[in-house]
C-alpha cells in the first residue's frame, strides 16, 4: 500500500507550471503533525494485521523544508512503516540531512527538468542544476558509505522545450548515481496560462516514443532503470491530441491513497474534492480497510468528472517496470 501525503502546499521555488509556485498569492496550509502520527499508527496496525507493507510518501510544496517532518519520519519508522519523499533538492546541500535520508528513507525522488539554463529558469533557482550536480553524487557517496537502502529517483517534467534533450539528461542523471528515472508530461490544470506554449505536441511524443528504447538500453550501463508502461505513453499521446482518457475502474483505494494537507483521504490527488474522506474518521484497521468500498459507493452514487479524463500517474502505469513496445504499436 502506498500512501502519498501532501503535508504542505508551500514551496521555496517559483516553477511557472506548478500550483505551489511561491509567487502565487493564496493561503498556505499544512497538515496537523499530531494527526499524521495518529493516522500512521492506524497504518502500522493495518500493516501488522494484513502483512501488506505500507510506504508513507511525503509530498508538497516542498516537504523537506517543513520543520516537523524529521520527527514525523522518525515516528513513522519507529512504527515499522517505510518512508519516501519528493523534493526539489534545495535542501540536499546539508550533510546532516543527507545522513538522515540515508538512515530513515526508502526512496527519494528529486525533481530535475533539464540542463542548467532550462532547469534553473523553470525552477527560479539560479545555479540550482550545478548545485544538484554536486549534492546528488555526495548523497550517493553517503548511501554507499553507510550501506543505506535509500533508492534515488529523478523525475523530469517533459515539455516541448526539453524533450529533445531528455536522452542526454537521462545519461547525465545516471552518471550522478540516480537509480531510477521517471517522467511526467506537462499538465495544464495547475497553470493554464503556461500550458499552451510549453505542452507536448504529437510530434514531440513521437520523438519521445522513438527515443525511449535506446535510452533504456544505454541506462543499463549505469545500472539505472527507466520505468513507465505502455498505458503511460498512451496517456501522454491522448493529452497531446486533446483526447479524453476515461477510466471505469481504477480499484480506488486498493493499493494507493492520497491525503491532502487538509487531511482528506481520496483515491488520487485529482479526486480529493469529490471523494475526500476526513482522515480523522479513520480510527481503526476496519475503518481503513473499508475505504475502497466507500470510494466505490461514491463512484456509483456520483461519478467524479476527473474519472472521465483520468490523469492519475498511478492508474496510468507511470511506475510499471516494463519495456515499452515499438512506436507503431501504440501511436
Amino acid at each position: 500500500m502506498i500512501v502519498v501525503w501532501r503535508v504542505v502546499n508551500s514551496c521555496n521555488l517559483s516553477c511557472p507550471f506548478c500550483a505551489y509556485d511561491k509567487r502565487l498569492e493564496f493561503p498556505r496550509s499544512q497538515t496537523n503533525p499530531t494527526e499524521i502520527v495518529r493516522f500512521a499508527k492506524v497504518l502500522a496496525d493495518y500493516q501488522s494485521q494484513t502483512g501488506d507493507r505500507v510506504l508513507l510518501s511525503w509530498l508538497g510544496g516542498e516537504p523537506l523544508l517543513w520543520a516537523p517532518l524529521g520527527q514525523l519520519t522518525l515516528a513513522a519508522r519507529a512504527l515499522g512503516l517505510e518512508v519516501s519523499a519528493t523534493t526539489n533538492g534545495t535542501t540536499l546541500g546539508s550533510p546532516r540531512l543527507r545522513q538522515h535520508l540515508c538512515e530513515s528513507y526508502k526512496e527519494l525522488t528529486i525533481s530535475i527538468d533539464g540542463f542548467p539554463e532550462l532547469h534553473d529558469r523553470m525552477r527560479g533557482w539560479g545555479g540550482g542544476f550545478d548545485k544538484l550536480r554536486a549534492w546528488v553524487p555526495a548523497l550517493v557517496g553517503q548511501i554507499r558509505t553507510l550501506g543505506s537502502p535509500l533508492k534515488l529517483r529523478a523525475n523530469v517534467v517533459l515539455m516541448r522545450q526539453n524533450v529533445q534533450d531528455f536522452p542526454a539528461l537521462c545519461l547525465e542523471l545516471a552518471n550522478w548515481g540516480i537509480s531510477e528515472i521517471t517522467f511526467n508530461q506537462l499538465g495544464g490544470r495547475d497553470r493554464p496560462e503556461f500550458y499552451p506554449d510549453h505542452r507536448l505536441r504529437t510530434a514531440d511524443v513521437d520523438a519521445l516514443a522513438a527515443q525511449l528504447p535506446d535510452i533504456r538500453r544505454r541506462l543499463l550501463d549505469f545500472g539505472t532503470s527507466m520505468v513507465g508502461g505502455e498505458n503511460y505513453l498512451k496517456r501522454i499521446y491522448a493529452s497531446a491530441r486533446d483526447e479524453r482518457n476515461p477510466v471505469d475502474d481504477c480499484g480506488p483505494g486498493e493499493n494507493f491513497l492520497f491525503v491532502d494537507e487538509q487531511g482528506r483521504i481520496s483515491p488520487c490527488s485529482f479526486t480529493s474534492q469529490d471523494y475526500g474522506i476526513d482522515a480523522q474518521t479513520v480510527k481503526t484497521v476496519a475503518d481503513f480497510a473499508s475505504l475502497p468500498g466507500r470510494f466505490r459507493a461514491m463512484q456509483r452514487s456520483e461519478r467524479s468528472a476527473q474519472c472521465q479524463d483520468c490523469l492519475s500517474t498511478q492508474v496510468c502505469d507511470k511506475f510499471k517496470q516494463t519495456r515499452l513496445p515499438a512506436l507503431e504499436a501504440i501511436s
